[in-house]
C-alpha cells in the first residue's frame, strides 16, 4: 500500500474532480445512497468528525468515517464503527481498484489520478461493501475541488477557517473561505463553527446562493466546563433542543468548541429525521478517541502532544495549557518545547506566541518531506528570550528534552501532526522520570 501511495502521491499538479468522478463511475458510484455529513475547515474537522461518527454508531447507524492524515497507521483514515479497516480488506480493495486506476492512467487525458483520489474512492467502496448506513467524510485539502466533494450530503459542516496552505487555497482568508465553502450544496443545511468576520461573510453569501439553511454555533450553543476528571472534561453543553451533561475525553479548550459544532450538527440531523437520543450523544462523546490533539501523557515531567500547525492553533494550545495547568503552576523555565513544522507555515507568528510561554525549545523535523530543517526554524526563535537547541530527528529531540525538563516540569510537542505522531510512537523511549541532568 505504501509503495502504491508513493507512486501516485504527486501524480497530478492540478485539482480536477472529474478524475475521481470517473473512477467512482467505474466502481458503480459506491458513494451514492448512503446518508452523509461532509466537513471542511482549517482546524478541528477531524475531532468534530470523530465525535459525530461516534454518536451515530452509538445511535445504531453502521457508520463509516474517512479522515486524513493518519497519525500512526495509514488504515486510521478509513474506519467503520470506530474500527480501522483491516489489512485484509485494504489489500482486497486495492487489488480490485488498481486495474481501474492503471487503465485511467494509461489514458490520462485529465491527468494522472492522485493517491488521495484513490483512497477517497477506496473509502467509499469499503463503506458500500460493508453496508454502512451513514458516513462522515472529512475533506483532505480545501473543499471546492477536494476529491471528497463528489457527495451530496445531508449536512455540510465548516469548522474554524484560518490561513493555511496559502500556496494552494489562496493568500487571503476570504479566498480560503471560498474554497472551504465550496462543499456547500444547494438546499443542504450548513453548520458553521465560530469564524472570523471575513470567513463568515463568505459562508453566509454562499448559503444565500445555494438556498442552504445556515446554523451558526455562536447562536444558541454554549459550553460550560464543570471540571477535569481522570476521564477528561466534565461539561454542560447547551444546545437548541436540550442540555447535555457529559464527559468529553478530548482535552483542551478548543475541543469544547469542536464538541459544540458536533452537537449542532447532530441536532440538525435529528431535525432531519435521524433517530439520535440525548443519551446517544452523551455516550457517543464519552467513547470518542482522537489521539495527538492535546493528548496528555502523565509522567515526570508531564508530556503534552498536540498537532497545532498554525498561529491560531498555537494560540488555542497555549490557552488549553494555561487552563489545564492552572492548579499546578509550572514555572516558565521548567517548560520545554519540542517544535517542528512544515516549510510552508508561518513560523514567525507561531514562535512569537510560543516564546512567551516556554523557557527552552528543542527544534526538530519529522520524516515528512515537507518538514522544515531545524537550522531554518532557529531564525524564527533566536532573539525571543528562550534557550534554543536543535535535534535532527524527533526521537533525538525527545531524548534531549527529556534530559532538560525537570521531574516537576512540562514537555510539550507541537508544530505539526507529523511531529506529534512521531513523538507518540516513540513515547515509550522517552527518558521520563529521571529529572534534569
Amino acid at each position: 500500500m505504501t509503495d502504491y501511495e508513493s507512486a501516485t502521491s504527486r501524480a497530478a499538479a492540478n485539482y480536477d474532480l472529474r478524475r475521481v468522478v470517473e473512477l467512482l463511475m467505474r466502481l458503480r458510484n459506491p458513494h451514492m445512497g448512503i446518508p452523509a455529513v461532509h466537513l471542511a475547515g482549517t482546524k478541528g474537522k477531524g475531532s468534530t468528525a470523530a465525535l459525530i461518527a461516534s454518536v451515530m454508531s452509538v445511535a445504531g447507524y453502521r457508520t463509516g468515517l474517512y479522515t486524513s492524515p493518519h497519525l500512526l497507521d495509514f488504515r486510521e483514515r478509513i474506519r467503520l464503527d470506530g474500527k480501522m479497516i483491516s489489512k485484509a480488506h485494504l489489500v482486497r480493495l486495492m487489488a480490485s481498484i488498481s486495474p481501474l486506476v492503471e487503465e485511467m492512467n494509461d489514458h490520462a487525458y485529465l491527468g494522472k489520478i492522485t493517491s488521495f483520489e484513490v483512497m477517497t474512492a477506496l473509502a467509499f467502496e469499503f463503506f458500500h461493501r460493508q453496508q454502512a448506513t451513514f458516513q462522515v467524510i472529512e475533506t483532505g485539502l480545501g473543499g471546492r475541488l477536494d476529491a471528497t466533494n463528489v457527495i451530496t450530503p445531508n449536512l455540510s459542516v465548516l469548522t474554524p477557517i484560518s490561513l493555511d496552505h496559502t500556496e494552494v487555497l489562496g493568500d487571503s482568508l476570504a479566498k480560503i473561505s471560498a474554497e472551504k465553502a465550496g462543499i456547500i450544496k444547494h438546499f443542504v443545511p450548513v453548520v458553521s463553527a465560530a469564524q472570523r468576520p471575513e470567513a463568515m461573510a463568505v459562508i453566509r453569501e454562499r448559503c444565500l446562493k445555494t438556498g442552504s439553511k445556515l446554523i451558526e454555533v455562536t447562536d444558541g450553543y454554549k459550553a460550560e466546563l464543570l471540571g477535569y476528571t481522570a476521564q477528561g472534561q466534565s461539561l454542560k453543553l447547551s444546545g437548541r433542543q436540550a442540555e447535555y451533561r457529559l464527559c468529553l475525553p478530548l482535552l483542551g479548550h478548543y475541543q469544547r468548541q469542536n464538541a459544540l459544532t458536533a452537537l449542532a450538527s447532530l441536532e440538525v440531523l435529528i431535525e432531519g429525521g435521524f433517530k439520535i437520543s440525548p443519551e446517544d450523544i452523551c455516550e457517543g462523546f464519552r467513547r470518542t478517541k482522537w489521539p495527538g490533539r492535546f493528548e496528555v501523557i502523565k509522567g515526570n515531567p508531564l508530556l503534552v502532544l498536540d498537532g497545532a500547525h498554525n498561529q491560531e492553533a498555537v494560540a488555542e494550545l497555549l490557552l488549553s495549557l494555561e487552563e489545564y495547568l492552572a492548579a499546578v503552576k509550572i514555572e516558565k523555565e521548567k517548560r520545554v518545547l519540542v517544535f517542528g513544522t512544515s516549510f510552508d507555515k508561518n513560523v514567525q507568528a507561531m514562535s512569537a506566541l510560543l516564546a512567551r510561554y516556554f523557557g527552552t525549545v528543542v527544534l526538530t523535523q519529522s520524516v515528512h518531506p515537507r518538514a522544515m530543517k531545524p537550522d531554518l526554524l532557529r531564525k524564527a526563535f533566536d532573539g525571543r528570550g528562550l534557550k534554543v537547541l536543535e535535534a535532527d530527528s524527533v526521537p533525538k529531540a525527545l531524548e534531549l528534552a527529556g534530559r532538560i525538563a525537570p521531574a516537576d516540569g512540562l514537555m510539550c510537542v507541537t508544530g505539526s501532526l507529523f511531529v506529534a505522531a512521531e513523538a507518540l510512537k516513540g513515547q515509550s523511549q522517552l527518558r521520563l522520570g529521571t529529572g534534569s541532568e
